[in-house]
């Protein structure tokens, strides 16, 4: 028998939602830059994101370079929000290591 789905809120005045099933994804405190290239288009940069679950690692040529990522998929309905970065080989960008990519196009603003 499978558990519930714990749903983690955020709190905050700006939210990034699942643009499918509209649980929290990120806030808009945690966004470190909002100059990224995503697959369908613009995409956010982000510290935190939370109700996601991640892929299997994998190296990826990025436009930055080459990196490990991990795609990532909101924890609720398993549609593709973007992905992680595990590692970076360049040093200008070692400072994504660890942080999210959330694809501009897959996701909800709620309080703006």
């Amino acid at each position: 028998m499978m558990g519930r789905l714990y749903v983690e809120s955020l709190s905050g005045a700006r939210i990034f939602k699942c643009k499918y099933c509209k649980v929290d994804s990120a806030s808009q405190d945690d966004i470190v830059s909002k100059d990224f290239q995503g697959r369908y288009g613009k995409a956010y940069l982000f510290r935190h994101a939370v109700n996601i679950s991640l892929g299997p690692i994998e190296e990826r040529h990025l436009t930055s370079g080459l990196h490990t990522v991990n795609d990532i998929y909101c924890s609720s309905c398993q549609q593709i929000l973007g992905w992680r970065y595990e590692r970076a080989y360049e040093p200008s960008q070692k400072y994504k290591e660890g942080m999210y990519i959330l694809e501009k196009e897959r996701m909800l603003k709620e309080g703006w």
